[in-house]
């Protein structure tokens, strides 16, 4: 072997165990984060579990974990595994829907709704704005199982608009998917098209979230982790897939509830948030708008968003900044993003199945935040 084939024999080698060792430590980096859900999955928390850390722009882990149920003849679940997002559907499309419109088409967050829906003005919801739907302090109850007197959409609609405030508007916070419903339904009236079709416009398809979709087609069924059982549906028509009732009631896309999507989809839409609203040359709104929607207002909520609490506990655990903003699904799903670490957490889990009777993910989510966070700042 001559001298040079010995050199760049040597430089391989070491190049190689360079390597190694990089990837070595960055999975060594997160072995408390497996160790965390591993040991959920076989308490019961959830059956499965998908998990993002974006930081510092970089993916530093992306990972799925356990079944698709209990049963150990069911399917692993991998990251392109598609879950059922909940109430992140009111981030992820009513609320980025209605940034643009404020932004591009003149939206008046702080006219009444009535200007937009009349139907709203009924008993005594003449005063209640559209911020005030966006941040939780409209008056309106927190929910309504409108399939005990509901048969359709129509019927949804009609129910909302005669609902009577339980509290003055502005005056205390109450998370109300109605006011969600109906700022889904307010869209379609100012755009003259669906909520549905606004989204894949406005974001999934210029963003290549191939994934992410209201009504799943039955061919991706085999995809989706399962939710609960529906034992309350007795309405003589076939049922949406969406775990929420009322979503499925109004036809499975709601301003509420209804989307589905993957982690390797929402990577892209929250990387989209990070960088001030821009995404591979391409401005989805202005830093202004995002920055107007993510602020703290009284209530301690933002426009569409939750933020970390300043007293007491969040589901963000212990050590997300103050100006961290995120928010929660019912089916065991979240987002949380901390723009003064540069840091994004995406969780999605499926775990109200067998049962929503299962709230064990209380505990399991701020641990599962002070968890990356120790990983990423072992001083912590």
């Amino acid at each position: 072997m001559t001298q040079h084939k010995i050199i760049y024999f040597i430089l391989f080698a070491a190049m190689s165990v360079a390597l190694l060792s990089v990837k070595t430590t960055a999975r060594d980096r997160f072995s408390p984060l497996d160790a965390l859900v591993e040991q959920s999955i076989a308490d019961r928390v959830f059956p499965s579990a998908s998990i993002v850390v974006i930081y510092r722009n970089d993916v530093v882990f992306h990972k799925a974990f356990g079944r698709q149920t209990y049963d150990k003849r069911s399917l692993r679940v991998d990251t392109s595994t598609i879950y059922d997002l909940a109430s992140l559907t009111k981030p992820v499309v009513t609320t980025a829907v209605i940034m643009q419109l404020s932004e591009r088409d003149s939206l008046d967050l702080d006219a009444p709704v009535s200007r937009y829906l009349p139907e709203f003005a009924r008993n005594g919801k003449e005063q209640v704005t559209i911020k005030n739907l966006l941040l939780h302090n409209s008056g309106l109850v927190a929910h309504r199982f409108f399939i005990k007197t509901c048969n359709s959409p129509e019927e949804v609609m009609q129910a909302i608009y005669n609902e009577q405030l339980v509290s003055p508007p502005g005056t205390k916070t109450t998370y109300s998917d109605l006011g969600f419903i109906t700022l889904g339904k307010l869209i379609e009236r100012v755009t003259g098209k669906a909520l549905e079709e606004n989204f894949n416009e406005r974001f999934s398809r210029p963003l290549g979230m191939r994934s992410t979709v209201f009504n799943p087609p039955d061919f991706l069924h085999s995809s989706i982790a399962p939710t609960e059982e529906d034992t309350l549906w007795t309405i003589p028509k076939p049922r949406p897939l969406v775990h929420d009732h009322n979503a499925a009631l109004l036809g499975g896309a709601a301003g509420h509830a209804g989307l589905f999507s993957t982690t390797g989809d929402l990577i892209v839409f929250v990387k989209m948030l990070m960088q001030d609203g821009r995404y591979n040359d391409m401005a989805f709104f202005r830093p202004s708008t995002l920055k107007r929607f993510t602020k703290r207002y009284p209530g301690s909520r933002a426009l569409g968003w939750d933020l970390r609490s300043l007293n007491g506990r969040s589901s963000s655990g212990k050590h997300f900044s103050q100006d961290s903003y995120g928010h929660l699904g019912y089916t065991g799903t979240s987002i949380w993003i901390d723009p003064e670490k540069d840091l994004a957490v995406i969780t999605l889990t499926n775990r109200v199945h067998p049962t929503s009777e299962n709230i064990k993910i209380r505990k399991f989510r701020p641990l599962l935040h002070d968890t990356v966070i120790r990983c990423l700042e072992p001083s912590k």
